[in-house]
């Protein structure tokens, strides 16, 4: 058992600012299987992390010593703020936010009644969550997902919780389809609602350019078009595994695919355009990434990354050069 000496010494040395650094995710391969009795859509995708990234710091306040102390720690206020701007909600809609509160019921950190209870701490004390966003919101590339994946990470580091990766993913699938890839990250092959994942190699790097819009799609409405106009696929995610596993980008991006594209192209017709341009510009392959409205396209080299990019800037209201597969959330502790 761990003696009070040596659990005051952990205490002292854990750091009270812990940053966590989470990547976007692209998918690669998606097929509609059809819909299942829960009313969710069975799917099949292959998703990959890409280097562009937001950035959740979370922060202990009011007595770093005793917001430490596990008795302490169930009055634990929670404080989020973020820089997204008026499309990123600060309360429940907001997946870190989500993320935070179901850490604190499953640890039994911050539920007791600080004001109904004589014993409580004369100062409550509470954690910071900050949100810094780069990844777009409701593109397709699971920037709230990775938002609440990073809280999940960031959070069992600084409240000490002790959960392993595991752990955090059974926790993240609580919170929805892309969360447990996103505690992950690299590239995995998704099944079901997407919840159910494993890893698979591949041998990158593999060369983007991202396009993105400042009007978002809702996923919800993009999957009510599918079933309107589209068609549940049998289609197999072969050919785009084994272009993982040997690196080959000309096989990769042959072998790009989405079934949702039919219904993105229906409510924003501009993208199939952009998607087609990116084409004729020589890119290796091009797709829309989820439920879009962001198009990837894969490109042979950084260098003609960079020129095509540059060449798809009428195309879309931002365009970025990354890279994959990005590593998972990159935890640092702050002094």
């Amino acid at each position: 058992m761990e003696s009070d000496r040596t659990r005051e010494r952990r205490y002292a040395e854990a750091s009270a600012r812990v940053r966590v650094r989470v990547p976007a995710k692209v998918n690669l391969f998606l097929a509609v299987r059809g819909l299942r009795d829960d009313g969710y859509h069975e799917l099949v995708s292959i998703m990959q992390t890409v280097g562009i990234h937001d950035t959740v710091t979370v922060e202990l306040e009011g007595g770093e010593s005793a917001c430490r102390h596990p008795a302490v720690r169930r009055f634990m206020e929670l404080k989020f703020s973020h820089d997204g701007g008026p499309g990123v909600p600060d309360d429940e809609r907001n997946l870190a936010v989500r993320a935070a509160h179901l850490l604190m019921r499953a640890t039994g950190t911050g539920t007791a009644d600080p004001d109904g209870h004589s014993g409580g701490p004369d100062v409550v004390p509470a954690t910071r969550v900050d949100l810094s966003k780069r990844i777009p919101v409701a593109a397709g590339m699971a920037g709230g997902s990775a938002d609440a994946a990073a809280t999940l990470v960031g959070l069992n580091r600084l409240w000490e919780c002790g959960l392993d990766r595991d752990e955090l993913r059974e926790l993240a699938a609580e919170l929805g389809a892309d969360v447990p890839f996103c505690v992950t990250g690299g590239t995995a092959l998704a099944t079901g609602t997407g919840t159910a994942t494993a890893q698979v190699l591949a041998r990158g790097p593999f060369h983007w350019v991202v396009g993105m819009s400042r009007t978002p799609l809702s996923t919800p409405e993009v999957y009510r078009v599918f079933d309107e106009v589209g068609q549940p696929t049998e289609r197999e995610p072969d050919a785009v595994l084994q272009a993982l596993r040997t690196g080959d980008g000309e096989a990769l991006g042959d072998a790009l695919h989405n079934d949702l594209e039919v219904a993105a192209f229906t409510l924003r017709p501009e993208l199939e355009a952009a998607r087609d341009a990116m084409l004729a510009e020589g890119a290796l392959g091009a797709v829309v990434s989820g439920s879009g409205p962001t198009v990837v396209a894969l490109a042979e080299s950084d260098r003609q990354a960079r020129e095509l990019a540059a060449a798809m800037t009428d195309r879309f209201d931002r365009v970025e050069v990354a890279a994959s597969p990005a590593a998972g959330p990159e935890v640092s502790d702050l002094r």
